[in-house]
């Protein structure tokens, strides 16, 4: 049985939002179940049904969508979230990727692309336009480009606390710890948790 994916488009425009769907839909296993345009539209769609990506523009009106990206990341971090914006400057995609993004799109891209980005999301992989690899590519002496809460967390680990026990400090469930947890190990590519306690350690996350 083919894998159904589950898709909410969030931007302020129409017409964007109904040549997203029109394209989308027409791929299969494609299903776009919830659109918003706006973060508060789209935070009370997520109450009533979570998709499995969001494509999210980064100027919403009178929000950001960084900034929303950031919020639906630490709310539920197995969603995967993709920017799709005509921004290409790299600061832009840098604090995307801090803010939970797992991809980043150019509206100005073949369908085709988006329909790719949308696949590699879902096999846990990242995914970014070609017009903005350069971005990629300067920040590549960075550290990996993990949000706040994933920083939080590595900074704990390298404290010695278990899931159980960042839970209970940061106020989560030990669920989503779990889950920033694998977000982490994906992200610097490693693998077991002796693995990423010793990177933890090694790099004193807490100062990044």
């Amino acid at each position: 049985m083919e894998t159904r994916v589950r898709l909410m488009l969030i931007d302020d425009h129409p017409l964007v939002r109904d040549g997203l769907r029109s394209r989308l839909q027409t791929v299969p296993g494609f299903e776009v179940i919830a659109e918003a345009n706006s973060a508060e539209e789209a935070l009370a769609g997520l109450q009533r049904q979570l998709p499995d990506v969001v494509l999210l523009d980064i100027a919403l009106k009178a929000a950001s969508g960084i900034d929303l990206a950031r919020q639906l990341h630490d709310m539920h971090p197995q969603l995967r979230i993709i920017m799709l914006t005509m921004h290409d400057q790299p600061q832009y995609v840098i604090e995307a990727c801090r803010a939970g993004a797992c991809g980043y799109v150019l509206k100005d891209s073949p369908a085709q692309e988006i329909v790719a980005a949308v696949q590699a999301v879902m096999a846990g992989r990242c995914y970014y336009s070609s017009g903005v690899s350069a971005a990629l590519a300067a920040a590549a002496t960075t550290p990996p480009l993990l949000t706040q809460r994933e920083r939080e967390i590595l900074s704990l680990l390298a404290d010695g606390l278990a899931s159980k026990e960042i839970a209970h400090r940061l106020q989560l469930s030990v669920r989503t710890v779990e889950t920033h947890r694998l977000n982490i190990k994906r992200k610097c590519e490693l693998e077991g948790s002796s693995s990423l306690v010793k990177f933890a350690v090694e790099r004193r996350w807490q100062q990044l």
